[in-house]
């Protein structure tokens, strides 16, 4: 048996579904079941629990071969990072007492610096926080997200042009879609380990904001031409799609991390993969699952 948190959510549910196609049992935390019936239907068991309630994360934990960790996702934190401390910390003392024999964690790219890294920090300080457990620890440092271009999906369809954050728009990016990160997790979690294990992992090939606009162009057959958003105009776009001002911060930071290099695999003394799912095919699916705009 196999505990998953975060299961309802891309990486989760990617991981779940490799487990079960290996032929392993799979527990999954959740806070509301109803929202997990698809998951039921595969063989998952799904069991209440929430990050807030220690308690409920040890009984989810308890008795199984391995947990796979992620924090969940916060694009607007507050300076300091006061809502991914609490997370971790109920995270690690609920780790600390139900002591599976190893867990997998979702990290990422550029975790192994501690400053320059906006939204990246939080996966750094889990790293340090996790990396304490006596436990076997394996961190997955995965790169770009793919399925990021979900944001695009609307404008791309509708307006022919998509916002590029990353630049410059010919720059070539590790990149990767979730399918790639759960099946390297379940794959991962199956192992046998001592001590702590880092983990890069990116897609097949890289890939530039302008392959991303061929690669929506080639789907919807017509033209999508990518637009490029300075640094200047990251705040007001960011405000224009619902967040606070004064915590932008963080999120311009990383995209800046990105561009400039320092958010990057660290290389030497860690594992790297390679997944296989390509950028067109992730671009595929995300229109498929929205075949209309609302």
């Amino acid at each position: 048996m196999f505990t998953i948190l975060g299961i309802t959510g891309n990486v989760g549910g990617a991981t779940a579904q490799a487990l079960l196609a290996a032929g392993k049992k799979v527990r999954g935390v959740v806070r509301d079941k109803s929202k997990g019936g698809h998951l039921a239907k595969l063989g998952v068991e799904l069991v209440m629990g929430d990050i807030s309630d220690t308690k409920s994360l040890v009984k989810a934990m308890e008795g199984c071969e391995g947990v796979f960790v992620m924090n969940p996702p916060n694009f607007a934190p507050k300076p300091g990072f006061p809502e991914a401390k609490a997370s971790l910390s109920n995270i690690h003392a609920a780790l600390a007492k139900a002591t599976p024999p190893k867990a997998v964690y979702l990290s990422s790219i550029g975790a192994q610096h501690d400053r320059g890294l906006g939204l990246i920090t939080q996966s750094h300080m889990l790293e340090e926080i996790m990396g304490k457990l006596p436990i076997a620890n394996a961190f997955i440092r995965a790169a770009w997200f793919l399925e990021n271009y979900q944001w695009d999906v609307q404008s791309a369809r509708e307006t022919g042009q998509i916002d590029a954050y990353l630049e410059p728009a010919t720059k070539e990016f590790p990149m990767v879609a979730t399918k790639d990160i759960g099946e390297l997790a379940a794959k991962t979690l199956i192992e046998s380990w001592k001590g702590n294990r880092v983990l890069e992992l990116e897609g097949p090939k890289r890939y530039s904001p302008l392959d991303a606009g061929e690669a929506f162009a080639k789907v919807l057959g017509r033209e999508v031409n990518v637009r490029p958003i300075p640094r200047s105009q990251c705040q007001e776009k960011f405000v224009a799609q619902g967040m606070l001002a004064d915590l932008t911060g963080a999120r311009i930071e990383m995209i800046e991390g990105f561009n400039s290099g320092w958010i990057d695999f660290e290389g030497d003394g860690v594992e790297h993969f390679k997944g296989k799912v390509t950028l067109k095919e992730v671009i595929k699916s995300l229109l498929a699952k929205n075949p209309t705009s609302v």
